[in-house]
């Protein structure tokens, strides 16, 4: 691109970003802590002093408490569907966008979005309506992250279905965390504020252990300080000694292994706040015809999980895998590599040695620091 087309480009991406609405996250470390609450609660203060605040969607779950809350706040009706027999309600997105109030209340960002709609994901209706020059409120919990679900489901046993890149929350301008120590979470619990009499039973067995919960609010107190320090770098620029790092993720047709490649390396990119890419090397072996249809969905789907989370997705052929991640490195200005811990026999240990000495050789002469992933 020459460089007046990239003058200007960058120029309309300056007014793109000064029209796009403000971002602001609510993030707890389970059902329960009072995110929504506290949506509502600014609501209320937002409507007293004059600001045009209406609600998109909130959920209140039948709490009593939460419900009070909805009074007098001016409410943008759902959009009404059918779905395999019956009547389902959904965030009107167009109706917020034409009503363009200045904020709006939009729980749930990590809701997945009945069949046929716009957006696969309720983030992805939140991104339109931002672009569209309206700040947003919203809320998650931090088992709805996509890097921490490998953490979230070691410590819950749970695995999260529904998840939002780290992307996302990248782009807020602003994140809360609503703390609630395990004691106070279970005494809220016991005394009906979270669920129905009859699921309080078994959420104190299963997902409301105290050792869980702790476990749970430390990666949300992690998580809120992460993004603080970011909009410090980015706001407040004092300090430029990670602004080179450059991660970059190597990835196979393995499935579970390359999502967790994906996950911790977006992680590390996150904490220094720097670039980072995904390289997948196909060879011979992993040609399209021979990896069958599973893996290759399995790839594509890891593919869009890296590009979610921020990540520019490298794909080349290659029969040479530490060549092609050596020149990739030094095309790219790589300084750190993440790998997965191979799942070889002996006997392939030791033939694939002289690959591996030959990838390490190289890395040690250009300063690239490579990290085994367990």
């Amino acid at each position: 691109m020459p460089e007046q087309e990239k003058n200007t480009a960058h120029f309309i991406d300056l007014i793109r970003k000064s029209r796009r609405g403000k971002f602001k996250v609510y993030i707890g470390m389970s059902a329960g802590v009072g995110k929504t609450f506290r949506m509502l609660q600014e609501a209320q203060t937002l409507l007293r002093n004059g600001i045009d605040v209406k609600i998109g969607y909130i959920e209140t779950h039948g709490r009593k408490e939460t419900q009070e809350l909805l009074e007098g706040l001016p409410v943008i009706p759902r959009r009404r569907l059918f779905y395999k027999g019956k009547e389902l309600e959904e965030l009107d997105v167009q109706a917020v966008i034409n009503l363009h109030p200045e904020i709006v209340i939009i729980d749930e960002l990590a809701h997945t979005n009945i069949e046929g709609s716009k957006n696969e994901k309720r983030w992805q209706d939140v991104m339109d309506i931002l672009d569209a020059g309206i700040n947003v409120i919203s809320a998650l919990n931090i088992q709805h992250i996509e890097s921490l679900n490998d953490e979230v489901k070691s410590i819950t046993g749970i695995e999260v279905a529904e998840r939002v890149p780290d992307n996302v929350l990248k782009q807020a301008d602003e994140v809360v965390n609503i703390d609630l120590t395990a004691d106070e979470l279970v005494i809220r619990l016991k005394e009906g504020k979270i669920y129905a009499p009859d699921k309080i039973e078994r959420a104190l067995n299963n997902f409301f252990q105290s050792d869980k919960i702790l476990q749970l609010r430390e990666l949300a107190l992690k998580e809120v300080a992460s993004q603080v320090e970011r909009k410090i770098e980015t706001e407040l620029p004092r300090n430029a000694s990670f602004k080179d790092e450059r991660f970059m993720a190597c990835i196979s047709s393995n499935h579970e292994i390359a999502k967790m490649v994906i996950r911790k390396t977006a992680r590390l990119a996150s904490y220094y706040h720097s670039e980072w890419y995904v390289l997948y090397v196909q060879t011979e072996q992993e040609r399209g015809d021979r990896i069958g249809l599973a893996a290759q969905r399995h790839l594509i789907n890891n593919f869009k999980l890296a590009t979610e989370s921020g990540a520019e997705v490298i794909r080349m052929i290659n029969n040479n895998i530490a060549r092609g991640i050596i020149e990739t490195a030094e095309e790219r200005k790589i300084t750190t590599i993440c790998i997965g811990k191979p799942h070889l026999s002996l006997l392939k240990v030791i033939l694939n040695t002289a690959v591996f000495n030959q990838l390490l050789n190289k890395l040690s002469e250009a300063k690239i620091d490579i990290v085994i992933l367990s």
